[in-house]
């Protein structure tokens, strides 16, 4: 957790000193260009630059089928990141190629959006090859899935609300107009899903991975398992023998998949014990839209009532 804020910290001073020394760069033909790492940031970015003329938007990882875990940079975003005003990111670790990003381009400006956030920190089993068979071993690592908690993200629209106007200040009233119409919107969003999930019936659930763990804590939901802590890789058989267990022990009646990744594991779950499977969707892709991040949270909230009630 301290080594996260003295990087958020360091970050943040790179976005403030870089724009008072250089000034607002641009992009050719006097636009504004900012580059997002990931979707939560890029529907937060759209909406933030709402009625800003000459204002480029790109989402690097916008061909990315599910979270940045194993997002490997390319050139070419590295080309796209030197010419932007400024590289807005998820921060809280979950943009592992960072370093690279900064050796790279040290005179990048980064917009971190996770400053200031109360982060989860949770153990994590990894599954490894060595040749002469799976090995097995335990780590703990801030959970980064910051922007499931509507709660956060509403933080998260105001750092890049902050930093937007250091590097831009020319449009600073209207960044702020902006922050406030959409803040305006999640508080409403916020309410309606405590609304719709505080008196659920059932608590425990098994999610897909560990992206819901903040989703879960605002909204009083047990994670009682996951059926896959890394999920570009097919869980082991020991990960998928513990699920069915505890939804044997608990007599949990549903699971949740992603739409991103394959429900083959969970299929194999719901033969074995008869579970039902249901979808929560990560927002870690989807429509360029404004609304889309409300639009999925909401679907989410229709779901969990469907499966928990």
């Amino acid at each position: 957790m301290k080594k996260h804020l003295i990087k958020s910290i360091a970050l943040f001073l790179i976005i403030f000193y870089g724009a008072l020394l250089t000034g607002c760069r641009r992009s050719g033909n006097n636009k504004i260009k900012f580059v997002t790492s990931c979707y939560p940031v890029n529907i937060i970015t759209l909406n933030l630059t709402e009625n800003i003329e000459g204002v480029e938007v790109i989402n690097m990882s916008e061909n990315q089928n599910g979270c940045l875990h194993n997002f490997q940079i390319q050139s070419e975003d590295l080309k796209n990141i030197e010419k932007s005003t400024a590289f807005i990111i998820n921060g809280a670790g979950m943009e592992n190629f960072l370093n690279k990003v900064v050796y790279e381009i040290p005179k990048v400006k980064i917009i971190d959006s996770s400053i200031g956030i109360n982060l989860i920190e949770e153990e994590t089993e990894c599954t490894h090859n060595h040749g002469d068979g799976e090995h097995h071993h335990h780590h703990h690592e801030s959970n980064p899935h910051i922007w499931l908690s509507v709660e956060n993200y509403i933080k998260q629209v105001q750092n890049v609300t902050n930093g937007l106007i250091i590097v831009d200040p020319t449009h600073e009233k209207t960044y702020k107009e902006n922050c406030e119409k959409y803040i305006f919107k999640l508080n409403e969003l916020k309410n309606q899903l405590s609304a719709d999930l505080n008196e659920l019936k059932g608590k425990d659930i098994i999610t897909f991975h560990k992206a819901f763990s903040y989703f879960a804590k605002d909204f009083g939901l047990n994670i009682a398992g996951t059926i896959n802590d890394e999920p570009e890789n097919e869980p082991s058989a020991k990960q998928i023998s513990a699920v069915i267990n505890t939804i044997k022990e608990k007599n949990i009646k549903s699971i949740f998949t992603e739409p991103q990744y394959s429900s083959s594991s969970a299929d194999i779950i719901a033969k074995e014990t008869g579970v039902k499977i249901y979808t929560l969707d990560p927002a870690v892709t989807g429509e360029n839209s404004k609304d889309s991040y409300i639009n999925i949270m909401k679907e989410n909230a229709k779901t969990l009532k469907s499966a928990l009630n």
